[in-house]
């Protein structure tokens, strides 16, 4: 699963996945070694549900934080305010118009911190890859999975 690829993301995403890891090492690895030592004080491990019940949670953990360590070793921490131009990039905050005349705005960032129902899309969706490398003013049309849309951007910013 690991990939030599650049993974970007915010400070805000690297700081959230480093405190998710160390979390996950200082609280949660500790916490399961204990339950499988106690689990293993009650004798048989073969009908032990709490012994086999820890030793999942383990695995589990462990491949998060196995995923996590990747990710931070592939990070590439962009901050947006260090960024400038005309041109939507990763970080940028573009403001749209839809076919409704409605407007939206959005922020493109990293995968694992888009949630778009606070104004964050992954560069990888497609909103996102349709709006890199754009300008103000272009009109974007997009296939979304609710149907193809059509967006004018109105204003790029870099906050």
């Amino acid at each position: 699963m690991a990939s030599a690829d650049k993974v970007p993301m915010l400070p805000e995403g690297h700081r959230q996945l480093s405190d998710e890891l160390k979390r996950l090492r200082i609280e949660e690895r500790p916490s399961i070694v204990e339950a499988i030592e106690d689990a293993r004080a009650h004798g048989d491990l073969s009908e032990n549900a709490e012994y086999h019940a820890a030793k999942e949670r383990q695995g589990h953990v462990e491949a998060t934080i196995a995923d996590l360590e990747d990710r931070l070793s592939r990070a590439m921490v962009i901050d947006p305010t260090t960024l400038s131009g005309d041109k939507v990039v990763f970080g940028a905050t573009v403001t749209l118009k839809d076919e409704d005349d409605k407007t939206v705005k959005y922020q493109l960032v990293g995968q694992t911190e888009a949630d778009a129902r606070v104004g964050r899309i992954s560069y990888n969706s497609p909103l996102g890859r349709a709006l890199i490398g754009r300008q103000k003013g272009e009109e974007v049309e997009v296939t979304t999975p609710s149907g193809d849309r059509s967006y004018v951007i109105k204003k790029i910013e870099f906050v």
